[in-house]
């Protein structure tokens, strides 16, 4: 079975991608573990951050970063629609 992929996504302040799932769902992954590692570490400036968009189903950003659609599916906390 394959994981469904991102639709939407919005930022928060504190580093979390609140994501739309493409089968409906809704959830949100923090990204604050991820932020002192490597690539990720760019992430830390909020303006950077919030210009995460959604490219070919998963979270993208200018300089190339990106998470895995299945870690994002698997790893967010599910939200009552």
């Amino acid at each position: 079975m394959i994981n469904p992929r991102i639709k939407e996504i919005s930022t928060t302040d504190n580093f979390q991608l609140n994501l739309t799932f493409t089968n409906g769902e809704q959830g949100v992954y923090d990204c604050s573990v991820l932020l002192d590692f490597g690539v990720f570490k760019e992430l830390k400036n909020k303006f950077y951050f919030k210009q995460a968009k959604v490219i070919n189903g998963t979270v993208v950003w200018p300089n190339e970063q990106d998470i895995c659609p299945d870690t994002l599916y698997l790893d967010s906390v599910k939200r009552k629609s």
